[in-house]
Parts: structure tokens; C-alpha cells; sequence
């Protein structure tokens, strides 16, 4: 019998026991109830950024038709996408395409720039596309982000003619400006969803459709989930029951969560995640540091610390159940690697094998830990998790009574930076730039 119901997608909650008990998350009924009833009214702190609430609404179907066309359009031209943003405006979209796409090299490439101002980085990209077909989508609310701003002008003379869509505001910015001017294909970075709630919209599906993966699937796991997350009870609602323990944990003194993966694909699935709940709850000296670790690569050098350091630390696993290539472990004949144990066994066995015995050992070892099981890693599953993790972060930032939509604390590097580059209109900041003092042999 199948642990999946209504979603491919559940809560493994034993390894909290006995730190956190079901009759505690019962006892958070209340915080809950109370913050996802501000959540739909409307009422929270950040209501202007609601929009991803619903994410059957966020592109109407002329939309939705209108970017399929520009995709397909694209892939027909092109050999290569250069997807330009940061933060939100690209995490997203690089979470779902590394986790689905083929193994293989795709016949369509996504690549990224503007989330660094790496001069070798920019440098070894142009060098990597050179003599390829290329498709450009600058994704900026304002065009004036300084990292995407930068990899924009030196990159747009690698596009071809008539492949660079700019996703920016619908009715002011210097993106929309310019694209206006050259006659860039536009979509809209909607004005009432942040960039790390934007995966579902225009920013995100138009990269993940140019990589041929099925958005119609991601968007129904994702409405479906919504549909799901109408009752506020955490027992019956695996979202909401993630919501309050991490809450209950936090109070009592955890300060870190590690969002743990035994899957390398997953990899960039962790750096939207991280980017998600730092932004949206480290504010006011508040919320759990958001962390994420790649095993069992990382067993065998954070692994000793989570077993055995401070006892700050939470863990959340994601998992899939099945779905997996059917790679065996061949015998050998001298078994001078004493491995013929595991002779014709599947490597996804002993893979879930692997994380058992993790989760496991870091409970025994004071980590408190959960697992999201996704029935296997598709458009779908993928879908209803990204959803589960967007109202989860919600319900959890206003049971820590912060504003989750917002993120003040990331111009002050910018305001600094911008006066030591003597951008006009930026007086001081405020902030001393120390003077070097070195230590050195």
C-alpha cells in the first residue's frame, strides 16, 4: 500500500520523537490556524505580495499559450539559453531544470550569469558560447540590479537576432524601457509575488519550458497542493505540520536547519530552499539559519560536526520514493574490495539504505529530524513541493511574527558598495569600510 494519498508528496516525521511529538505540533494548532487565517485574508505584514498564493492565477491561459509559443520559438533558433538574474529571479527555474532534466547533455542548454560578478566566470561563459546559438532572457524587475545589469551588457552581443525576451515590470524600469526601445519580446515579473516566491510565474516557467520540461505538470502539482492547504491543521496537513515544528524547535533553542539531500540533482532544489527561508524569516534577530548538505558526498566532511558539534541543529531530508535508473553492482570475481555483499543489488537501494541509517544515527546523536518523501522526482511531485515549501515559509514567518515578503537587510551591502563605487544619487552609507590589517608570514 502506497504512503502517498492526495499528493505524491509526504511527512516522515518519526525521527522526532521524542523531541517533538505529534501532541506538541497539536498544541500549535492555534499559532497556525491563527497565522494562514492573516495569510488569506490578506491581513499579514507584506500583503502586497500575495500573489503566488494561487498558483493556477498567476498566468491567465492567453499567458500561459503566449509563453509556451516564445519557448518553443526559442528552442527552434537556438542551441543555448543564458539565463540572466540572481536571487529569485533565477533559483527557481535552476532548481526544477537541474533536478528534471536529462541526464545526458539536453539537445537545449541552460546556462546562468548575473547572479556573480566573477570576471572568470563571465569570461570562461563567453568563451563556452562562442560559436553557439544563443537565447538570452534578462529577468530584472528594475534592470537595475547591479549583477544582472553587469552580465547583460557584456553578454547581449552573443544573442541572436531576435532571441533576447526581457522579464521585468509590466509598466516602469529601465528593462522595460529598453526592451521597449530594441523591441525585445517582454513578459512580466508580476508586481504582487517576491523573486523567491516567482518560480511559478513567467520569471520561472519560461527558462524551465526552453529546457523541455512539462511546466503544465509543474503548475498542476503546485495548484493541487493549494487546493490541499486549506485546513490549518497540522496533523492533517504535512506543510502546516512542518511549519510548527520548526517553530517549536526554534523556541527551544535550535538554531540551524539543514535541508539534507542524497541526491545530487536536488542540489540547486537546496539553494532556492535556502534562499527562500533566509529571506523571508532572518530578520528582527530572528529565525533559523537555513543550510543544506549533499550526502553521502558530505558525510565524509560535515558529517562529523552534525553527529557530534553543538546541539544547535534541525534536520529536513528530501527524498524520492521511487523512479530511479536500475543500476546494479556487478560481483568480482577477488572481491578484493570485500563489496560482494552487495553484488546484484540496485544502487537506489542502497542509496535510501544509506539515508536510513543517516537519519538515524543523527537522531541517536541529538538531531531532530523530518523527511519529505516525494513519490519520485518529477514536474509533478516537484510541483506540489515547491508549494509546500512557499506556504510553509509563509505560516512559519508569521507564527515568528516577522514579515516574510519583505527583505530590508539586502541593500545595506548594496548602499555601501554603491558609494565606494561613486554611483550618482548615493551618498554615504553609513557603514565604515575597515582599513586592511594584515597578518602575514
Amino acid at each position: 500500500m502506497s504512503v502517498f494519498q492526495k499528493l505524491p508528496i509526504a511527512l516522515d516525521v518519526a525521527n522526532l520523537s521524542p523531541v517533538v511529538t505529534r501532541e506538541d505540533v497539536a498544541a500549535k494548532r492555534g499559532d497556525v490556524a491563527r497565522a494562514l487565517s492573516d495569510l488569506r485574508s490578506g491581513t499579514c505584514p507584506g500583503s502586497d505580495f500575495l500573489g503566488w498564493l494561487d498558483p493556477g492565477r498567476i498566468l491567465t491561459c492567453r499567458e500561459l499559450a503566449d509563453l509556451k509559443d516564445c519557448a518553443e520559438s526559442l528552442r527552434e533558433q537556438t542551441d543555448v539559453l543564458l539565463v540572466i538574474g540572481i536571487g529569485g529571479s533565477y533559483l527557481g527555474a535552476r532548481a526544477v531544470i537541474e533536478a528534471l532534466k536529462p541526464v545526458t547533455t539536453p539537445a537545449h542548454e541552460v546556462v546562468y550569469a548575473g547572479h556573480n560578478i566573477s570576471s572568470q566566470y563571465i569570461h570562461s561563459l563567453r568563451e563556452r558560447l562562442a560559436g553557439k546559438r544563443v537565447a538570452i532572457n534578462v529577468i530584472s524587475k528594475s534592470g537595475t540590479t547591479t549583477e544582472p545589469a553587469i552580465a547583460f551588457r557584456v553578454m547581449k552581443d552573443l544573442a541572436a537576432e531576435g532571441c533576447i525576451v526581457a522579464t521585468t515590470d509590466a509598466e516602469k524600469g529601465a528593462l522595460l524601457d529598453l526592451a521597449k526601445s530594441e523591441g525585445y519580446k517582454r513578459f512580466v515579473v508580476p508586481c504582487d509575488i517576491g523573486g523567491r516566491y516567482s518560480v511559478l510565474s513567467a520569471v520561472g516557467l519560461l527558462p524551465i519550458a526552453y529546457a523541455g520540461i512539462d511546466i503544465d505538470e509543474l503548475r498542476r502539482g503546485a495548484a493541487e497542493c493549494a487546493d490541499l492547504c486549506t485546513d490549518p491543521d497540522p496533523l492533517s496537513n504535512p506543510a502546516f505540520y512542518y511549519a510548527a515544528v520548526r517553530d517549536i524547535l526554534y523556541r527551544r533553542g535550535i538554531a540551524v536547519e539543514l535541508f539534507a539531500s542524497f541526491e545530487p540533482r536536488l542540489h540547486y532544489l537546496a539553494e532556492w530552499w535556502k534562499q527562500l527561508f533566509g529571506e523571508s524569516q532572518g530578520k528582527d534577530g530572528k529565525g533559523l539559519f537555513p543550510a543544506s548538505v549533499d550526502f553521502t558526498t558530505d558525510l565524509h566532511s560535515m558529517g562529523q560536526y552534525i553527529q557530534d558539534g553543538r546541539r544547535i541543529l534541525m534536520e529536513t531530508f528530501v527524498i524520492a520514493e521511487k523512479g530511479e535508473p536500475a543500476t546494479t553492482i556487478p560481483e568480482q570475481s577477488d572481491d578484493s574490495d570485500q563489496l560482494n555483499y552487495l553484488a546484484g543489488k540496485k544502487l537506489d537501494y542502497v542509496n535510501n539504505v544509506a539515508y536510513q541509517a543517516t537519519a538515524a544515527a543523527h537522531r541517536d546523536g541529538g538531531v531532530p529530524n523530518m523527511t519529505v518523501t516525494l513519490e519520485r522526482i518529477d514536474a509533478y511531485p516537484l510541483g506540489a513541493l515547491i508549494y509546500f515549501f512557499e506556504i510553509a515559509c509563509a505560516v512559519s514567518g508569521l507564527m515568528l511574527e516577522v514579515n516574510p515578503f519583505d527583505q530590508p537587510g539586502v541593500v545595506a551591502y548594496k548602499n555601501v558598495m554603491f558609494e565606494l563605487l561613486g554611483k550618482p544619487g548615493h551618498g554615504e552609507a553609513g557603514i565604515a569600510v575597515t582599513k586592511p590589517d594584515y597578518v602575514t608570514f
